[in-house]
């Protein structure tokens, strides 16, 4: 009987190497459960599929008098990634830590700022990067008072200015985009069940540029600010 069972499996899954495989596997193992599926997936959290990292900054409102400013830093110069840019201060998730956590403590790292000067106020949308990773802004306040003892790694910071938030409010950033085209070419589009081949979907990017004196805000800080002022104008 045994014996029979498995032939008939092996002549149904002979046509389709994938079936044959699903028929190897399955001879005398018993299949999931819905109490088993329900056990290993309890408690689980959504989020984004296919992310390879996850990063959170905090992009903080420095009251100084009647105006509310942003303030920004400037990368090191030695720094092995995009040195010179422009972004907010903020860094790498660490295991265990929420990323409204790794948001303020990179911030004290970077500015050598203490935590009560600092406040989270909302969590601003999160950007998927077509590299493969997540970034978690948050917007919040930074008490403009610790700035001038505030110290600044240099390993990380080249220099930090603010720019008043109205900038944004009132002036559009040069805007630019590109384009994402699929390299499928490698895909047989056979295997796909489209032996007349397939149109692969594309995308496109938005590159926002604005220019405060001599610092240029653009990328995903760019993205992140122009997001922000359009957020404010229509709330």
């Amino acid at each position: 009987r045994g014996n029979l069972d498995t032939i008939r499996i092996i002549v149904g899954c002979i046509r389709y190497e994938h079936w044959f495989i699903y028929g190897l596997l399955h001879l005398g193992i018993q299949t999931m459960t819905l109490r088993e599926i329900s056990r290993r997936l309890s408690g689980r959290s959504p989020r984004l599929q296919d992310v390879t990292a996850e990063y959170a900054v905090l992009v903080p409102l420095v009251e100084g008098g009647e105006e509310l400013s942003l303030l920004f830093e400037v990368r090191a110069y030695t720094l092995r990634r995009q040195p010179g840019e422009v972004c907010f201060p903020g860094g790498r998730i660490e295991p265990g830590e929420s990323p409204a956590e790794c948001a303020l403590r990179e911030t004290k790292e970077e500015l050598g700022v203490p935590f009560p000067a600092l406040e989270l106020l909302c969590p601003l949308d999160c950007l998927g990067h077509q590299s493969g990773f997540l970034m978690h802004p948050f917007l919040g306040r930074l008490d403009a008072a610790v700035l001038t003892s505030a110290a600044i790694n240099r390993a990380e910071v080249q220099e930090i200015f603010t720019v008043p938030l109205d900038f944004f409010l009132y002036t559009e950033p040069e805007m630019y985009e590109y384009d994402l085209v699929p390299d499928a070419a490698h895909i047989p589009p056979e295997r796909i069940g489209f032996p007349g081949g397939y149109r692969w979907r594309g995308g496109r990017v938005e590159v926002p540029v604005s220019r405060w004196k001599e610092h240029i805000i653009w990328g995903l800080t760019g993205r992140i600010v122009h997001h922000l002022a359009e957020t404010l104008r229509e709330g």
